[in-house]
């Protein structure tokens, strides 16, 4: 295995290394390639290489960024680079290359990142697992066999690895978290409006999704949110700059804080004792840093909760449909795409406007009272997810669900889903893995997963952390904290390059 170092630092180590002349770009690419080609049969992480454009890359001067040199991956969603295919995990888009780099793709680059390629995504990252048809599925390398989250599944599986330090993900339900919780990884969802979502776009599921990263350090995260915050013209949300860099931030012990802890789920579903262990860990941790922990009630209508959030999906991704069929110049039709992805693009085109603009006004409301609730405390500290890391394809529907799903989707049967309780029975059991995410995405807080313990099985189970909007800084700065009080990034899993 050539440069054997590349996995004792994180990208502004490795980023040193090449500053000081220890390694050459090109050098880290070829160590980063021969990684990707080590693990990828294992994890399924990359789907789309793009070698020669990363040793071209390499090969030339490179920018005057925090991370010049250092390979890089991008999601398969979201953030299109020019001429690199965008399939977003779907047979509808799996010929579709770009013409334009995204906003935040230009950041990035500017930076000094060098793009390997692409990483798995679940169709249009509806589902809280990566495992597209088009694709094969991701497993988290801590155990074959076994989910690495979604969306940003592939990048996750990528990081934990080896392949690379860090990697794009987005955001719009836990996207960023939830992978980060199975792979035993920092994953942090920005604060809305903190990094770019165009040009092509103005916003992305009514302004849930942010765009960042998952990364090994705090460290890393911090500063290629340094790098790549900022509004821009086209941009549809906009918010107040740090008054100090998140990499200072994340170096520094923050003030005693006001930790308020739930453990009941936002959305219908059971906490696994794993899970609940992990939460009451996380919290003896917090405590024994000088930290006030207070059980806190936020009150939320579970079931209204998950009914509004997913209709407001549904009808985003509906609109999303239409406007991919515009610009590739093609009629969608059912067997372009995944079975749940269609059904839920038809409660989205059954969902009134009525309904929309009641499920819009009452998430504005919760996003209302769920600001209150920190009038009184500094952050607010849940698990991540509801269950440990399941095996491949058991969140997928199954047996007369599963059927059904299929049914309604080849032939159309719109109408039997208008069938009292048959959509509200499928959202529960969406939501049953990911109940405390997707209010940090409809209230635009920034809320992040820290990998502070393991189960029994081996599995990485996070805790998120979610902070006022716009204060990133003290969630870097606790996160920087619990970094040193329990250190991670040494961590390796069964599944990595250099095993």
């Amino acid at each position: 295995m050539r440069f054997p170092e590349y996995n004792q630092h994180d990208a502004l180590g490795l980023a040193q290394l090449v500053r000081t002349g220890q390694i050459s770009a090109s050098e880290l690419c070829e160590a980063a390639i021969e990684r990707l080609l080590k693990v990828n049969p294992q994890t399924n992480a990359v789907v789309t290489h793009a070698f020669d454009r990363a040793r071209s890359f390499a090969a030339q001067p490179l920018p005057d960024g925090p991370f010049a040199g250092v390979p890089f991956l991008l999601k398969d969603l979201g953030a299109p680079w020019a001429g690199v295919r965008l399939t977003g995990g779907s047979r509808f888009f799996e010929h579709y290359v770009p013409d334009v780099d995204a906003t935040l793709v230009q950041r990035l680059r500017a930076a000094g990142l060098n793009f390997l390629g692409r990483t798995a995504s679940p169709e249009f990252g509806l589902v809280p697992f990566t495992e597209p048809e088009l694709h094969k599925p991701v497993c988290t390398p801590w155990k074959a066999g076994f989910i690495a989250g979604g969306s940003s599944g592939g990048s996750a599986a990528a990081v934990a690895s080896g392949v690379v330090p860090m990697a794009h993900g987005g955001d719009g339900g836990g996207s960023i978290r939830m992978p980060a919780s199975c792979c035993g990884l920092f994953g942090l969802k920005p604060s809305r409006g903190r990094t770019p979502i165009g040009p092509l776009i103005s916003e992305s599921w009514f302004g849930f999704v942010s765009e960042h990263a998952i990364t090994r350090s705090v460290r890393d995260s911090a500063a290629l949110l340094d790098a790549t915050l900022g509004p821009e013209p086209t941009g549809l949300f906009s918010i107040e700059a740090p008054a100090t860099s998140y990499l200072q931030a994340c170096q520094q012990d923050p003030r005693p804080l006001r930790v308020g802890i739930t453990a009941l789920p936002h959305m219908p579903g059971t906490l696994h004792p794993d899970c609940r262990a992990a939460l009451d860990d996380a919290a003896q941790l917090v405590e024994s840093l000088g930290h006030t922990v207070e059980p806190i009630e936020l009150g939320i209508s579970k079931t209204e909760f998950a009914n509004d959030f997913f209709a407001s999906v549904a009808v985003a991704l509906t609109a999303e449909i239409d406007l991919s069929s515009r610009l590739l110049g093609k009629t969608a039709r059912s067997g372009d795409f995944e079975a749940d992805t269609w059904v839920v693009n038809l409660i989205g085109r059954q969902t009134s406007a009525r309904r929309f603009m009641n499920a819009r006004q009452n998430l504005q409301a919760l996003t209302r009272a769920t600001t209150r609730h920190f009038e009184k405390i500094d952050v607010l500290l849940t698990p991540t997810l509801a269950l440990p890391p399941p095996p491949i394809g058991s969140l997928r529907p199954h047996g007369f669900e599963g059927f059904m799903q299929k049914v309604i989707a080849r032939l159309g049967l719109g109408v039997l889903l208008r069938v009292p309780g048959v959509v509200e029975k499928s959202v529960a059991e969406v939501f049953k893995f990911m109940p405390y995410t997707p209010l940090a995405n409809v209230t635009g807080q920034p809320s992040m997963s820290v990998p502070l313990f393991w189960n029994g099985d081996g599995l990485p189970i996070g805790s998120m952390f979610t902070a006022r909007l716009g204060d990133e800084a003290t969630l870097f700065a606790l996160a920087g904290q619990l970094e040193r009080a329990r250190p991670w990034t040494d961590k390796r899993p069964p599944i990595h390059a250099d095993a």
